[in-house]
């Protein structure tokens, strides 16, 4: 048992706290957890729901963009969940730990429908195909309007709970097991799952893997499959947490904030997708609040400013300042050490100066 106990925290004195992005990153997962017991305020606890809600949603495209499939239709996959949970429990009354599951299967099979094209197309071509899906789906709607409420939507669906703080634990407990999950199959130094060196190597070069024997069309199905189910889950939690689902969730914008939240994270990471959502949507809805009538305007002078500034997102960016690669073993290191933490091979390299 000490030998047990010994050897969990060397893991975590070396895999942990010697990292800095990790510790960062365990210290923010600490405090969410922290923050529906130390938050009073039930109007900031339902702003920290809906950003887990958007953290999933926004790691779910983030998987599919890991393949190299840029899918402009994502809130399809989200209407679907939302929708489809919406409906079962209105019309059915089937209760929620089912619906939600449900929702999300119903994402996997949208998810295959619309991998069809991917297997022909990919770029530019794949992304407006996608952007058509949510448009055809609404027009589902609006056809049977008895079933999905047509333009008025469904409400009055069954909360999660009547207690905020328990919607909250939920939402985010939900959110933190499936971007884990997300995060070891996207894991391309994984010695046991090898989806993410597939993944990885179908992104760089889909004909080159092709030619090494891997079977594109089926990782592309089961990426697919996989953002849909995702996706379902958050439109699933976003419906009965709203009580009530529209066809706002099929719009144009709901299927790009999941790109921008991707992007301005740190895109083909997974978390980085939550800390994108994280910030922008708490920003968005908070502090530039105060200036209502310029709020898009800033929220763009931000995007434009991280483009230029932080090309590669936010959470490289403060990576990147916080750890550096030991050029002989390539282990992570703090930036403050001057010899590998494994090899002791010197991390900065003094530049000679010419004579």
């Amino acid at each position: 048992m000490r030998y047990l106990i010994w050897r969990l925290y060397k893991n975590f004195e070396g895999g942990i706290l010697a990292i800095p992005g990790r510790l960062l990153g365990s210290l923010i997962v600490l405090f969410l957890i922290c923050a529906g017991v130390l938050i009073q305020d039930d109007y900031f606890i339902k702003i920290l729901t809906f950003a887990c809600i958007f953290g999933l949603f926004a790691a779910s495209w983030d998987l599919l963009y890991f393949t190299g499939q840029l899918n402009l239709g994502h809130g399809a996959f989200f209407g679907v969940g939302a929708y489809t949970s919406a409906i079962f429990s209105l019309k059915l009354g089937i209760p929620i730990w089912l619906t939600i599951p449900l929702g999300a299967i119903t994402g996997v099979m949208m998810g295959l429908i619309v991998a069809i094209p991917a297997l022909r197309l990919r770029g530019p071509y794949l992304a407006i195909v996608t952007l058509a899906v949510p448009l055809i789906l609404k027009g589902v709607i609006f056809v049977f309007p008895d079933v999905t409420g047509g333009e008025l939507g469904l409400f009055g669906l069954t909360p999660i709970s009547d207690s905020s703080v328990l919607v909250y634990y939920v939402t985010l407990f939900t959110m933190l097991l499936s971007v884990a999950i997300m995060w070891k199959l996207t894991d391309t130094g994984s010695r046991i799952i090898r989806t993410g060196i597939i993944f990885c190597a179908i992104r760089e070069d889909e004909i080159s893997a092709r030619d090494s024997g891997v079977n594109t069309v089926k990782y592309k199905l089961l990426a697919f499959a996989l953002g849909g189910f995702f996706g379902g889950i958050a439109g699933g939690l976003y419906a009965h947490t709203m009580a009530v689902v529209g066809t706002s969730t099929l719009d144009f914008t709901f299927s790009i904030y999941p790109m921008i939240w991707g992007i301005f994270g740190s895109a083909a990471t997974i978390y980085g997708a939550v800390v994108g959502a994280y910030i922008l949507y708490l920003l968005s809805n908070e502090l530039l609040a105060i200036v209502p009538e310029l709020r898009m305007a800033i929220f763009a002078v931000i995007i434009i400013a991280m483009i230029l500034y932080m090309p590669e997102g936010i959470s490289r960016w403060i990576r990147d300042k916080l750890e550096i690669n030991c050029p002989r073993c390539k282990s992570v290191n703090n930036f403050t050490r001057k010899s590998c933490r494994i090899c002791d091979a010197p991390l900065h390299l003094e530049k000679s100066v010419p004579k």
